[in-house]
């Protein structure tokens, strides 16, 4: 018997069909799933909803599509990188007013992109925070703009739940930037034109580059060489293309309106008026780290760094070779590390189980009070129920240092633990993913290279090239990332260590993901340490970095901070953290560290005292 499809299925088949068609790209490959929505290329990364539906995943999954599907239509990256300023603050106003410029496009021309689109937004900017700033700090203007650049262009109002944000921006933006935003409108459909206006609203704002020379000046004399025509005739074939492609889309958009549209009616009379009071987050959670520009904090390049699977870092025979050699190391210490990982499965099923409401008035006879009323036949008889314990749905991350000082039995050591620990908490459905952290090369690789034919300009801040790695992601089979964790006993695979960076990308990571309670376990054997920057920068500024990630994590977000220091105090950087002075105790305080944790939220009257 075949195995019933599940509801979001179709769903997620009738929205692959129409950001297609919007996109006027047959071959973009459309994929759900709860890592961060990206779109590469011809692949589009949308969120995975629910099974259930929900009309917020439902506005996310929708809106996100027909964004990705616009900005593949209408947006030349090419011209947007010539544009680009390279200040980060500059930068990330002239993308948000750029994508502005590709949905207003699609909403202007089909009422049910509009729609998608608004619901979408909205879905994302209380995501990030949005709808709870109080002060212009805690509402990046970057998203405020977009938001009063798509009211320009579409005259849309932005969402009223965000609507306090703008307003904190409004008076100052509409004063130094009023008419460049007025003039917005009338290049809509020339990128060109449009990003030369956005340049120039940006130095209204003081956010562009003062010392870089205005590329509307480029541009002008471009547009008079015989090249610039040529750009001029390509760019409007392109819109002309564009053109037939939305009104080819709108057909395939309004088949699917009418599924996606039942579904979000039914899935509306569940949600409407469900939204918590009781200060339970939404399920994308506010990013902490809008604010990092002014911690002094800065990278030289991001060009050459990596986040990647550690199957793509070796070769599969030497992957299965290196497994091997780990399985054999685990042989040796299984007993006393399973011990502990059993004590923590007990502890996770307990919890999971249904217990017993006994003297009651009604429900199922309770025997074990029966031989009270063979004493006394006057006693009443007395009832149990059986009542579901309230367990969350949990995510762990395991973040391991792989920093060529935990090199031997440390790093050793961690991979079993991690390995252990996987399999453990999935065997009771805790969803686990296994991050490490290192850096691509010693002594800044490329990226010192790249500051040395610059000329060596001062304080460059981050001069190494990260190397992020996912051994297992949430969401993947243990049988299928178990063989990744062999990576780790790889020569010359740990070299330096940038704490900060890699907290956030963890954070970031864990924070997207659907669960309601989100746990996140640093393991590291050292402060952060990287020659190449440190050697340029002052000698605590990768130090002084991980601090604020680490007071923006605990103060500002839901995830749960744990730390455990081999042979380091990390005590001094966390607030619930362990130090150990053997790699040999990492088990029992990886186990006891989660098992303390996990009883913090034991129902009522089970709460486990500390072992």
């Amino acid at each position: 018997m075949a195995k019933p499809e599940s509801p979001s299925e179709p769903f997620k088949r009738a929205v692959s069909v129409a950001v297609r068609s919007l996109a006027a790209e047959p071959e973009l490959e459309v994929a759900f799933s709860s890592e961060p929505p990206a779109l590469k290329g011809l692949k589009a990364r949308l969120p995975s909803p629910h099974r259930n539906l929900s009309a917020s995943d439902i506005a996310l999954v929708r809106g996100t599509g027909d964004a990705y599907a616009l900005k593949r239509a209408y947006h030349d990256e090419k011209v947007n990188s010539q544009f680009r300023p390279a200040s980060p603050d500059g930068a990330a106003i002239f993308e948000a007013a750029e994508q502005a410029r590709v949905e207003a496009i699609g909403a202007l021309a089909m009422k049910g992109v509009q729609q998608n689109l608004a619901s979408g937004l909205e879905q994302r900017l209380l995501g990030r925070g949005l709808g709870k700033a109080r002060t212009r700090e805690e509402a990046p203007i970057a998203d405020v703009l977009g938001l009063l650049v798509r009211e320009k262009l579409t005259g849309e109002k932005p969402p009223a739940s965000v609507a306090g944000a703008v307003n904190l921006w409004r008076p100052f933006i509409e004063e130094k930037a009023g008419t460049d935003l007025d003039k917005l409108a009338g290049a809509l459909r020339d990128q060109k034109a449009y990003a030369r206006l956005t340049r120039t609203m940006l130095g209204h704002l003081a956010f562009g580059d003062p010392n870089e020379a205005d590329p509307s000046s480029d541009q002008d004399a471009e547009g008079e060489s015989p090249e610039g025509e040529n750009d001029q005739g390509e760019d409007q074939e392109a819109r002309q293309e564009g053109d037939s492609a939305t009104e080819s889309a709108a057909e395939s958009e309004d088949g699917e309106q009418v599924e996606s549209d039942q579904a979000a009616d039914q899935s509306d009379e569940l949600s409407d008026g469900t939204e918590p009071e009781d200060g339970a987050k939404p399920q994308r959670h506010e990013a902490p780290f809008a604010h990092q520009d002014s911690w002094g904090y800065k990278v030289f390049t991001t060009e050459f760094d990596e986040e990647i699977a550690a199957a793509d870092l070796c070769e599969s025979e030497e992957l299965a070779r290196l497994r091997g050699f780990l399985d054999q190391q685990l042989s040796s210490m299984q007993g006393v590390v399973s011990r502990l990982a059993n004590k923590l499965q007990r502890l996770l099923m307990a919890q999971q189980n249904r217990h017993w409401e006994y003297d009651l008035e009604e429900g199922m006879l309770d025997a074990s009070r029966l031989p009270r009323i063979i004493m006394d036949p006057m006693y009443p008889l007395s009832f149990k129920r059986e009542k579901d314990t309230t367990f969350r749905d949990t995510c762990v991350t395991l973040l391991l240092d792989n920093s060529g000082s935990m090199r031997g039995r440390p790093i050793m050591v961690a991979a079993m633990c991690a390995d252990i620990l996987g399999r453990t908490l999935e065997r009771v459905g805790v969803k686990t993913e296994i991050l490490g952290f290192t850096t691509r090369a010693w002594k800044g690789g490329q990226a010192r290279e790249k500051w040395l034919q610059a000329g060596k300009p001062p304080q460059p801040g981050r001069l190494n090239d990260l190397r992020h790695i996912v051994y297992k992601a949430a969401d993947e089979p243990w049988r299928r990332a178990k063989r990744n964790l062999g990576l780790m006993m790889r020569e010359g695979l740990l070299k330096e260590n940038i704490d900060g960076e890699a907290l956030t990308w963890a954070h970031n990571r864990i924070v997207a993901r659907p669960e309601q309670r989100k746990i996140l376990m640093v393991i590291s054997d050292g402060a952060p340490v990287d020659d190449s920057t440190l050697s340029v920068n002052a000698g605590n500024y990768l130090e002084q970095h991980l601090r604020r990630v680490i007071e923006e994590v605990e103060t500002r977000s839901s995830v749960e901070l744990t730390a455990i220091g081999i042979g380091h105090d990390v005590t001094r950087y966390y607030r619930k953290a362990v130090t150990i002075v053997d790699a040999e105790q990492l088990g029992g305080a990886m186990t006891e560290q989660l098992t303390e944790l996990f009883a913090e939220d034991a129902p009522s009257g089970r709460k486990r005292r500390r072992a």
